[in-house]
């Protein structure tokens, strides 16, 4: 593998086509401003890199990015790349990642909206995001200790699992499918509204109008906090263990909660039932 260290460069496709190379201790800078550094590049591995022009990676295979910065001037940084790991890099710029496949990311702090759109297959591990549009339409997301911050994030996302993660953010999940979130904190107005096939596993849920319009939403030992008007024209099995604030015409199912200030049945469809006083304990909901 070639080496190239501690140089810099700001020329219009400066590492074009590049093949097995290791990109180390360089700066993507200066008054040319050229864009699309490694285009249509594969087995580049980069290290320790500064990145403050537009398009570096696009088109791009078997990538390895780690301890390097991407700031804001750093546009659409990763687009149409496939097999890409990212480690302990910062990526400010807008619209990060999007198009790509089989990512790995870990350790990243992510400043970037619209961040991840139609991304097939990511895993993700101990990052922390701020984001709007955060992941729009991508599938086949595993994310475990993610703290997430920014609106709108998750929305049309298929075949995904979420374990310990932090997500405060609104209209999250929205018309999202076959998801899991287990052991998680999610803050956030009218989440998951519109979603279909998904369960939320031992989580901490708050926020106004949560899980409306759903279809097969599963909860399972879950705290609601000052949630009201939850469950809103929703199919619902759900055993919660802490009160809730109110629970409005749920379609069907059962939902299983220890105290609710109140239950508001006022159309002909809402067919669900609402039972108080059952512990998670005593009643329990499957999650196959």
């Amino acid at each position: 593998m070639k080496t190239i260290e501690n140089k810099t460069f700001d020329e219009e496709r400066a590492l074009y086509g590049a093949r097995d190379i290791l990109v180390k201790d360089c700066a993507f800078d200066g008054p040319a401003d050229g864009e699309s550094a490694f285009k249509e590049s594969r087995d580049v591995a980069v290290d320790h890199c500064f990145f403050n022009l537009r398009y570096p990676f696009w088109h791009d295979t078997d990538l390895k990015i780690e301890n390097s910065e991407m700031t804001e001037l750093c546009r659409a940084a990763l687009w149409y790349s496939e097999n890409v790991e990212i480690s302990h890099t910062r990526l400010h710029g807008i619209k990060a990642l999007r198009e790509c496949a089989n990512i790995k990311m870990r350790g990243c702090d992510i400043l970037s909206p619209e961040f991840g759109w139609s991304v097939h297959g990511i895993s993700m591990e101990d990052c922390t995001a701020d984001s709007e549009y955060f992941m729009l339409r991508s599938d086949h997301l595993s994310f475990r200790n993610i703290r997430m911050k920014g609106k709108y994030s998750f929305q049309y996302i298929t075949d995904s699992v979420f374990e310990n993660c932090v997500f405060d953010t609104k209209d999250a999940f929205w018309h999202a499918r076959n998801i899991t979130v287990r052991n998680s904190t999610v803050k956030g107005e009218y989440l998951a509204w519109y979603s279909e096939n998904i369960t939320f596993e031992n989580c901490r849920i708050s926020g106004t109008q949560p899980l409306c319009y759903c279809k097969n939403l599963k909860l399972v030992n879950c705290e609601m906090i000052e949630t009201d008007l939850s469950f809103e024209r929703s199919q619902v099995e759900a055993t919660l263990t802490a009160p809730i604030v109110s629970i409005k015409n749920p379609l069907s199912g059962h939902i299983y909660v220890p105290q609710v200030s109140q239950i508001i049945m006022d159309i002909d469809e809402a067919k669900g039932q609402v039972i108080v006083g059952k512990t998670s304990c005593e009643s329990k909901i499957s999650t196959h």
